[in-house]
């Protein structure tokens, strides 16, 4: 098995120039104040797409040798990502993704020409894709758990590092790991002694136990709204965590709206769920994170809005009861 290093996401920092957007950093003087920390926010959701899944798409679609058409299994923005990659390289796109589909995400692999394909149930998704990549002849790319994508989705943090000097940490969401597998290795091939924390939902919390267990706690009936953090990790990026994870935040459903309506009121930026679970541990003040200067990889910003208004109702005074 051949694991990504430090060299191979600096090697599709070269692939992707010109191709990915150099996305801003945003911060705060409220969240700042909030989190008694510096806090650096670098806005994915201003990628293509609206999310870092784009990087490892397009580098993982630019590596393939033959025009075979590409399969790939996803809930949305993997999905997304592999539409728009196939589009700008000439392939064909078939996607994969089982119910519950956020509409807006299945809108956008449309928009960018990929074929849907929603398997009957949503536990046969991947016997489904697979039968899918046996019928077309198709080239298969896996969300995470590929080197390709893996060093693509490390150019986040690369850029993060170039972007801001002097990093403390690092926040980011996991469900399968490829975007902290990849600010693991770039991180620390930068800067060795910055931290990486992962953070992930309580009602998806089987990455925390794969990295203590060493080995891969399958992700079984996850109850929360990061949907793109319902899945497990992979083979490559299970090592690859243990290496470089600092540790893990677990945050509470109510702590991932409460962070959704607190970037959105006060610094204007509309950030999915996922995100949202990396800023969590800054509005509840964590003890390790406060006077240090963190940065936040803010994942992705692909919301369909009407699925939380009556959430956001509900913690109309939350953010404001703990004075932020």
């Amino acid at each position: 098995m051949i694991l990504p290093t430090f060299e191979h996401v600096q090697r599709a920092a070269s692939v992707l120039q010109g191709v990915v957007h150099r996305t801003p950093i945003h911060t705060s003087r409220q969240l700042d104040d909030c989190s008694r920390a510096t806090v650096f926010l670098k806005c994915e959701n201003f990628q293509r797409v609206g999310a870092f899944k784009f990087r490892g798409a397009y580098h993982a679609v630019a590596h393939l040798k033959s025009q075979k058409p590409v399969v790939a299994l996803s809930s949305g923005n993997h999905a997304q990502g592999i539409a728009l990659a196939c589009q700008l390289l000439g392939k064909a796109a078939h996607l994969v993704m089982p119910e519950p589909i956020n509409r807006v995400k299945r809108a956008a692999v449309q928009d960018y020409g990929g074929i849907v394909h929603v398997p009957p149930r949503p536990q046969d998704a991947e016997s489904f894709a697979e039968n899918l990549v046996q019928t077309l002849g198709a080239e298969w790319i896996e969300a995470f758990n590929d080197v390709h994508v893996i060093a693509g989705q490390g150019t986040a943090a690369l850029e993060f590092l170039d972007q801001v000097e002097d990093l403390d940490l690092i926040l980011g969401p996991i469900g399968g790991g490829g975007l902290l597998s990849g600010t693991g290795l770039a991180t620390h091939g930068v800067n060795p002694k910055a931290q990486v924390y992962a953070c992930e939902p309580v009602g998806a919390l089987d990455a925390m136990y794969s990295v203590k267990e060493n080995r891969i706690v399958p992700q079984e009936h996850p109850q929360t709204i990061a949907e793109g953090l319902r899945t497990s990790v992979g083979t490559l990026t299970l090592p690859i965590l243990r290496s470089h994870l600092a540790g893990f935040f677990v945050v509470e459903e109510h702590e991932i709206l409460e962070a959704m309506r607190f970037i959105y009121e006060r610094m204007k930026l509309v950030i999915e769920p996922a995100s949202a679970v990396a800023v969590a541990p800054l509005l509840r003040k964590e003890r390790i994170l406060q006077g240090k200067r963190v940065g936040v990889i803010i994942s992705g910003g692909n919301v369909d809005l009407g699925q939380y208004v009556a959430g956001f109702a509900t913690q109309a005074h939350g953010v404001e009861s703990e004075g932020c």
